[in-house]
């Protein structure tokens, strides 16, 4: 496109309406960009120091030139500006920020000119198309587009749009998946940046939203939100496992989504390049749905640690390498889907491993209490797991073994209590060398076998325990070439619960003079109340008159709460 001398008024309308209907762009944005070329035209003939303003009638096409001064209190360019002095000369009302304009006559436009005038033109449309495209592609993020792929450039794939390119990135392709020039393609779009060189779209066939937006197309149920998809798990162009709910208790969400004879879902793995599609059932238990994300394999028991988001999983012996898949794959892609860490082991190393267990108790037994092989592998079998639970127990428990008395339950617990003094004092004298303060052992929650791992890692003052966060003392995952690992905390061996590090360290700086004892997380009065309630309330031991006694007290109506079927009913 170029402005030439001879453009009369409707050429240059012309011009401005046959540009923005081909850019998908506003009319006025074209008028203003050839305004900017004939001011940068003006200026080089008038002089560039001049404020030479072009404007264009989009009535009419009149086309106006003009030069400014302004009027100020002083001149710092000549050009540009006059004093109030000078500018009452021309008008006596002028006053500060009056603007004088004069009318220049039209100008002629050369070749340099005319080229001049067509950069400036072409990169105002460029830059109004990019901000086109921005805007609308901006909140599209999330659907499923359809378009051509235009070229491939170093395994990244640009889509032409219609209106636009997207570009489908190495890492964001399904892997072996070759995508031909002219050949139309469906993709997600997963984000949209404005960047230097214009907008950047991002698609991609890889992203596991991708999937659950095919099933959103492909299954109605999901599309009108009576199935949800909570999360997907994808390995890309290999297999994938999506979890499905229904809202409404007529809908089988897995049914639905596999469709008469497999149909629906036969129509996603298409797309998907053959990927093969677990869907799983969703549910708000853990175990069950675990259980259910590590289809096909049968799972024989599993282990929950809720405050780390880990399961242990315990399969047969013939079934591990089914659970743990092709290259982990199906272990993988189930802890993706369901958020949680997954260790599977079979029936025989769990067997193994409780014996281990029992072992290292039986031997911790016979050093710590110096008894013999038999009565530490009796205290092992009842389920005792360290020597504090012994030294502190009630004494029946440990006579109620048999082959034990009173005077053998005595005898051991002295011995238990024996064996925890001397331990406290070797722990006491490795904290005073590891120069942790006693002012530490003051906090409440710190126990002396603490303060040794305080001062291991250097934590020495209650200052320095106030300013730990609570992943330091309990330890922390961190995601490492795609597997994530577990970072030790200094109390890792405590178990400690999020609400007891978290206390323990708000404690350190209240004892540090930090915050104050009202700043301490509150437990809830109710929470208190109730298991007060639930301490006193021993129903399990208590006969039918005593509980009625119980229920008046607290203002429950038997009868009322059970159908009428006499002391029996009551009593279960």
């Amino acid at each position: 496109m170029s402005i030439g001398v001879s453009a009369n008024r409707l050429e240059l309308l012309q011009i401005a309406r046959a540009v923005a209907a081909e850019k998908s762009i506003d009319e006025s944005i074209v008028i203003e960009a050839i305004e900017e070329a004939i001011q940068k035209a003006a200026r080089s003939r008038y002089g560039a120091e001049n404020d030479i303003r072009a404007k264009i009638d989009p009535k009419t096409g009149e086309l106006s030139l003009t030069r400014n001064m302004t009027v100020v209190e002083e001149v710092e360019n000549e050009s540009q500006e006059l004093t109030l002095a000078d500018a009452k000369k021309i008008d006596k009302a002028a006053e500060i920020g009056t603007v004088f304009s004069d009318e220049l006559p039209p100008i002629e436009f050369g070749r340099v000119a005319s080229q001049t005038a067509k950069q400036v033109i072409t990169q105002k449309v460029r830059e109004a198309e990019r901000q086109r495209q921005f805007e609308e592609y901006k909140d599209r993020v999330g659907e499923i587009i359809s378009g051509i792929v235009k070229r491939v450039e170093y395994g990244n794939v640009i889509i032409d749009l219609g209106r636009a390119e997207g570009i489908i990135r190495r890492a964001d392709g399904i892997p072996r998946e070759n995508l031909q020039n002219n050949e139309r393609v469906r993709a997600y779009i997963y984000d949209v940046r404005e960047e230097v060189r214009g907008p950047q779209i991002f698609l991609s066939r890889a992203h596991p939203d991708f999937m659950a937006a095919l099933f959103a197309q492909e299954v109605p149920e999901v599309y009108e939100g009576i199935i949800e998809i909570p999360s997907v798990a994808r390995d890309a162009g290999s297999r994938a496992k999506i979890a499905v709910i229904s809202n409404d208790g007529s809908i089988d969400p897995v049914g639905a989504c596999v469709g008469m004879r497999g149909s629906r879902v036969q129509a996603v793995v298409s797309e998907l390049a053959g990927e093969k599609i677990d869907i799983i059932p969703w549910s708000d238990d853990p175990a069950t749905f675990i259980v259910n994300a590590l289809q096909p394999a049968e799972v024989a028991k599993v282990v929950l640690d809720e405050e780390d988001q880990r399961i242990e999983v315990v399969v047969p012996d013939e079934q591990l390498s089914l659970a743990i898949g092709r290259r982990g794959q199906n272990v993988r892609l189930a802890s993706q889907l369901t958020g949680w860490s997954i260790d599977i082991l079979t029936e025989e190393e769990e067997s193994e491993r409780r014996q281990k267990e029992f072992a290292e108790r039986t031997q911790l037994f016979i050093a710590a209490l110096d008894v013999d092989e038999v009565i530490a592998q009796l205290l092992a079998t009842e389920g005792f797991t360290d020597v504090e639970d012994l030294a502190y127990v009630d004494l029946g428990e440990i006579a109620a073994i048999e082959g034990f008395d009173e005077d053998t339950a005595e005898e051991i617990q002295a011995r238990a209590r024996d064996y925890l003094d001397r331990l406290a004092a070797e722990q006491d004298a490795k904290r005073k060398e590891l120069g942790v303060e006693d002012a530490v052992l003051e906090v409440e929650g710190v126990e002396l076998a603490m303060t040794v791992k305080f001062g291991e890692s250097d934590v020495k003052t209650v200052e320095d325990l106030a300013g730990l966060v609570t992943d330091d003392l309990r330890g922390w995952f961190e995601t490492k070439n795609g597997e994530r690992v577990r970072e030790p905390g200094i109390l890792e061996d405590f178990n400690l619960s999020s609400e007891d590090a978290e206390m323990m360290i708000m404690r350190a700086r209240v004892n540090a003079g930090w915050i104050s004892e009202e700043d301490l997380p509150q437990r809830d009065v109710v929470e208190e109340e109730v298991d007060e309630a639930a301490a006193a309330f021993d129903v399990e031991n208590m006969d039918l008159a005593a509980l009625e006694a119980e229920a008046e007290a607290l203002g429950l109506d038997l009868d009322a709460e059970l159908p009428e079927e006499g002391e029996e009913a009551k009593a279960d």
